[in-house]
């Protein structure tokens, strides 16, 4: 019975993160102020529905290990090629470290050992892309909420934002390069962690290397890779396009949750 209500709301969600889409690609449909509220007033009502038939902690379905899927399919981006990630990947990430910035108390800079080192959670969810496929994985990775209350949070913290390292463009003015952000709920969700390990192994480049974020109650767009810094803002209006994520820019809705 959860899990058939899960579907039902998987498919709402994903025809109206579509549609935002397909909006968003229109330029005469996107100028349009009366489209453009309306699609914001949408996405908060999704937001607000969400959130009244989930409480906080609710967890998204989780699987046996006989479920995995037998073939993952990397979304996004699958190999980023700036001088910076390609020396750390060659490097076998030992010069990597994790920011942790922003409106906190205590700036971090951790290794891909130290994060390792911290609380971790390990779960089998169900990966759901907005382009309609879905995959099974097993996750592992340092609990976001954890990391956050280590850095403790000024007040005026709303949205973590996610700096990855790969670019969908060549624009060369950072306009290209991905990043994603969600709310103080969704960051300290039991499920949403930096993932580090899948299917028991190390996570490769075109998952995401050397981490990613899961953030389960949302669609794959959300789950943002490689992942090199943690921002705690207090407005997303001041980041790239000011819609909070690369693909929100362009078009999709913010939340995106399922």
């Amino acid at each position: 019975m959860i899990r058939s209500m899960f579907n039902r709301r998987r498919v709402a969600a994903l025809i109206a993160a579509s549609g935002a889409a397909a909006l968003g690609a229109c330029d005469q449909i996107a100028d349009d102020d009366k489209v453009a509220r309306a699609v914001g007033s949408a996405e908060v009502l999704t937001r607000k529905a969400q959130r009244l038939i989930l409480s906080p902690g609710q967890l998204a379905p989780e699987y046996k290990e006989s479920e995995i899927s037998r073939f993952f399919k990397p979304n996004g981006s699958t190999d980023p090629d700036s001088d910076a990630y390609v020396a750390l990947r060659d490097a076998g990430f030992r010069d990597w470290k994790l920011e942790v910035a922003g409106l906190v108390e205590h700036p971090l800079s951790l290794s891909l050992d130290q994060l390792r080192a911290l609380p971790s959670r390990t779960q089998i969810t169900r990966h759901d892309c907005v382009e309609g496929w879905s995959c099974i994985g097993k996750w592992k990775g340092a609990k976001l909420g954890d990391l956050l209350a280590r850095a403790k949070l000024k007040p005026q913290a709303k949205y973590i934002v996610f700096h990855c390292a790969d670019s969908l463009g060549d624009a060369g003015d950072g306009s290209d390069d991905y990043y994603e952000s969600i709310g103080l709920a969704d960051a300290f969700h039991p499920q949403t962690i930096l993932a580090y390990d899948m299917n028991d192994a190390p996570l490769e480049v075109p998952h995401g290397a050397p981490i990613r974020l899961r953030v389960e109650r949302h669609l794959g767009y959300k789950q943002a890779k490689y992942v090199m810094k943690l921002e705690a803002v207090a407005s997303l209006d001041h980041l790239h396009g000011g819609h909070g994520g690369y693909w929100e820019d362009r078009g999709y809705e913010w939340y995106g949750g399922i």
